[in-house]
């Protein structure tokens, strides 16, 4: 099996083990925000300290890359956050569709922050994505908005995290990073769920744990596949979890989701599918003329 296919395969299954936490948070119905946000990345802590012990590196990174660690998981838990409360206030694909306007917004602030020029063709498949936004949103501008905004926002914050991630770089094992988030977010969170704690049934337990599993596997799935192969070339693939979501609203929670929004889910994904192919066809042309230099 050739790196890309494999780095596709990995693709899918990160997509589906996201969506698959998405929707055991859903599931555990009516607990905190907060707490299921805890619970989500306690799990993934647990998991990821074993990676750390078992490679032997250090646990909290290097001293060079705390202020990068700690901005990223700062971002990073809140983006979580907000998208755990869309998740449990709207369908699933429309929480899980707005989230995914992340690499758009990626694009926007590695153009102010790193100082990345912004194609062209980037500019008008941002565009497109607003417009797509904007089917499944619907704005009213009613109290049924603020999920929504949740939603955009959550993806704001995770593309910031995005953006630290990628002035991080290699300095740091995947599993460092992914301990580093996954602790930072339990630490600060706990305070607040000690204040607002609900007790949980048993399923419930099992659900946000379960979810903290599947959080792990979509993480370590991701990071692995852009190892086989250029998020360039890949990336389209991770847009699978609307799918995924959208069978899920579907078969477990009855949401089917309306003509606007999958209207919506079109437009976005056939801008990123339009970035894909551009990026590519831009990789293409700097290959040719390194090989005919």
């Amino acid at each position: 099996m050739s790196n890309r296919n494999k780095g596709i395969i990995l693709l899918l299954i990160s997509a589906f083990g996201f969506s698959m936490m998405a929707a055991l948070v859903k599931l555990s119905g009516d607990v905190p925000t907060v707490q299921k946000t805890l619970f989500r990345n306690l799990v993934s802590a647990i998991i990821a300290f074993g990676f750390v012990l078992y490679h032997k590196e250090r646990l909290f990174g290097k001293k060079e890359n705390q202020k990068l660690l700690l901005s990223r998981s700062a971002l990073g838990t809140i983006g979580m956050v907000l998208f755990f409360y869309a998740i449990d206030n709207l369908v699933l694909s429309d929480a899980d569709m707005l989230n995914k306007l992340s690499p758009f917004l990626l694009i926007i602030f590695s153009a102010i922050f790193l100082k990345e020029k912004a194609q062209l063709y980037q500019i008008i498949a941002i565009i497109i994505a607003f417009i797509g936004t904007l089917f499944i949103i619907k704005p009213a501008f009613t109290l049924e908005f603020i999920p929504y905004l949740a939603g955009i926002f959550s993806a704001v914050f995770a593309a910031g995290a995005y953006t630290l991630l990628r002035v991080l770089g290699n300095r740091e094992k995947f599993y460092t990073v992914v301990f580093y988030f996954s602790f930072f977010t339990t630490v600060t969170l706990l305070p607040f769920t000690i204040a607002f704690y609900e007790p949980m049934t048993l399923k419930q337990w099992a659900y946000l744990l379960s979810a903290g599993v599947f959080a792990t596997v979509g993480q370590f799935g991701l990071t692995i596949a852009y190892k086989f192969a250029p998020a360039r070339e890949i990336s389209i693939f991770f847009y699978s979890t609307v799918v995924y979501s959208a069978l899920i609203s579907i078969l477990l929670f009855n949401q089917i989701p309306d003509i606007l929004s999958v209207l919506g889910y079109f437009t976005i994904f056939g801008a990123s599918f339009y970035m894909f192919l551009k990026n590519n066809k831009e990789a293409k042309k700097v290959e040719a003329s390194r090989t005919t230099s």
